[in-house]
């Protein structure tokens, strides 16, 4: 068991914000990703959607164990792009998130300090944009019961204030999604409730 804690900042949905400076113009975009493989789809898709674009700097924190941070400066000058991105997403302890900060130039060089403000700039506009929020980590609680103590079951699981999902076959299958936190202390009622009838398997 990981000892991250038991919530974390990211962003509330996806944020964009535009600007120019000296005739470049910046896009910034940030959207919560739950994986890595998540992040980097979001990072091709923009690099499709602005395929014109003089650079597509990618930055993202995505909770792993450990945590993976990634940034590069797609071809601006080392240090100048992707690591000021980087930076706002650490700065504002966000998790899960990723950014991307599109640049057409405009035919004038800002330098790497004129740089490194307008990417840092373009992240933190976009994530005042969107805004953040506090999240739990989850996980997946799959419970197996006959149809006798189903009843028993889907009452704690409502009870739980929790996300699941019932199917009906031979057995009763619930999945339930449910704070790490409180993930023991609901299979152990489960547990108890059915007096060890129920079959529980964590994904």
């Amino acid at each position: 068991m990981s000892d991250a804690p038991e919530t974390y900042r990211t962003v509330a949905g996806r944020g964009e914000a535009a600007f120019e400076v000296q005739g470049s113009r910046f896009l910034g975009h940030v959207v919560p990703v739950g994986s890595v493989d998540a992040a980097e789809a979001f990072v091709a898709s923009v690099e499709a959607e602005y395929g014109d674009a003089t650079h597509n700097v990618p930055a993202y924190r995505v909770r792993a164990d450990p945590l993976r941070e990634y940034a590069s400066d797609d071809g601006e000058p080392g240090g100048s792009a992707g690591k000021p991105a980087l930076t706002v997403l650490k700065r504002e302890a966000l998790e899960n998130v990723a950014a991307v900060v599109t640049r057409y130039y405009g035919g004038t060089n800002l330098g790497v300090g004129g740089l490194s403000r307008a990417y840092g700039r373009a992240v933190k506009l976009a994530v005042d944009d969107t805004g953040t929020l506090e999240e739990r980590p989850h996980e997946t609680v799959a419970i197996a019961v006959g149809y006798d103590d189903s009843g028993t079951v889907r009452g704690i699981v409502e009870s739980a204030d929790v996300t699941f999902e019932a199917t009906y076959g031979e057995r009763v299958a619930f999945e339930v999604q449910v704070p790490v936190a409180e993930g023991d202390a609901l299979r152990e009622r489960v547990l108890s409730a059915t007096s060890g009838r129920a079959e529980i398997d964590t994904g």
